[in-house]
């Protein structure tokens, strides 16, 4: 599908320009359940909190949820340079987050209790075995479930920015984020209670700073798998890549939660094992974000071919080394015209995803008119850009 052309005037008016994607805001259905799905998870999360409360006492859980502030915002930090090539809506990161903290951690609790009971009923007594399948099994298929369910909820609620497997993955660490970190605080609190400050050290060293990233390698199988997803099918077809995700997601969780139990030497195990995964997925976040960008690229080039760019215009929007250019000569305008700049490349970028989505078939009305607003815009980002300034007073 040929990209639509500019009417005459704005090609001929098409001038370098010199040459953060816009919040994108929720509409519909979707943000109405964003925003229920917000609201839940805040309110279950509070519920939990209470309950940590309630088990180690209020000044052990203030402690616990600083100290576990310092692994969250690391990881956030972390997901922040893997979004910044086309930031994902503000609206759909707090879902993921609550989601994860709130709502994912209620239900683990609640199957985990639920279990326990139904054990109690039937008049089995808790032992060693009884507790390594818990943990084992029992949490990383409950576990992942839990989490990849919000992932897979996003698929609808942010339909207009879910594009590929770097959105899914970026979605899925916020879930998983969110769901460590309330679970680091039931683990310091724990420790704190148990051992005092020296304990809680040495949770502390194990969970922030040797793996601060577990929970997100687990489910950003699942979102990498809905991510694919979402580029090849549509409807029920996702739930197939969602199962797919979900099966390496708790193989990985069982892994690192099976090992603990059984492995006599954790430092040996940690960097034969877990440190080669790791690296492998900084590779694979590295290769899925460079697709990411000449996606980008040979999208606005098709339409630079029509018109709507000037020379070297693709190249400062679609690029790294552009962008930084971009940025730093924008800084030196008039506050406006450094806005309007930003914008354009936020609008450019998705004008790349939008046509991807076309080009792939999953594009109907709604998305051509999305096109057409997007072109809309960059006309008047370029307007913004090309007008004189007007004098001082």
């Amino acid at each position: 599908m040929a990209a639509q052309h500019p009417p005459a005037a704005q090609l001929a008016a098409t001038q370098t320009v010199w040459s953060g994607a816009p919040v994108a805001s929720g509409s519909g259905t979707g943000f109405v359940f964003a925003v229920i799905g917000i609201v839940l998870g805040a309110a279950l999360l509070l519920l939990v909190i209470g309950y940590f409360m309630a088990s180690f006492g209020a000044g052990a859980v203030v402690i616990s949820a600083l100290v576990a502030l310092l692994p969250l915002l690391g990881v956030l930090f972390a997901v922040r340079w893997i979004d910044r090539w086309e930031p994902e809506p503000r609206f759909a990161l707090a879902f993921a987050l609550l989601w994860g903290a709130g709502v994912a951690v209620a239900i683990a609790l609640l199957v985990d209790l639920v279990v326990q009971i139904a054990f109690a009923i039937g008049g089995g007594e808790a032992n060693a075995a009884s507790e390594a399948l818990s943990v084992a099994v029992q949490a990383p298929i409950v576990e992942e479930i839990a989490k990849g369910l919000g992932v897979l909820l996003l698929v609808w609620i942010a339909r207009k920015s879910f594009d590929g497997p770097v959105d899914g993955l970026v979605y899925a660490a916020v879930v998983a984020a969110g769901f460590a970190f309330t679970e680091n605080i039931l683990y310091f609190g724990e420790a704190l209670i148990e051992g005092g400050t020296a304990d809680l050290g040495g949770t502390f060293v194990m969970r922030g700073i040797f793996s601060p990233f577990a929970h997100v390698m687990f489910t950003a199988c699942t979102g990498i798998a809905i991510g694919f997803g979402v580029t090849r099918t549509r409807g029920a077809g996702i739930l197939g890549y969602f199962a797919i995700g979900l099966v390496f997601a708790i193989g990985l969780h069982a892994l690192w939660n099976g090992s603990l139990l059984v492995v006599t030497d954790f430092f040996g195990y940690y960097f034969l094992v877990q440190v080669p995964l790791f690296a492998f997925a900084i590779v694979l976040v590295v290769l899925l974000r460079r697709a990411e960008q000449r996606a980008t690229r040979v999208r606005l080039q098709e339409y630079a071919d029509a018109g709507w760019f000037a020379d070297g215009e693709v190249q400062m929007l679609a690029t790294s080394n552009g962008r930084r250019a971009a940025r730093r000569w924008a800084r030196t305008l008039p506050g406006e015209k450094s806005a309007a700049m930003k914008q354009l490349t936020a609008d450019a970028t998705r004008l790349a995803l939008v046509r991807q989505r076309i080009l792939s078939g999953r594009g109907g009305l709604e998305t051509l008119g999305e096109e057409r607003a997007l072109l809309d815009a960059i006309t008047r980002d370029r307007a913004a850009m090309l007008a004189p300034t007007g004098p001082a007073f």
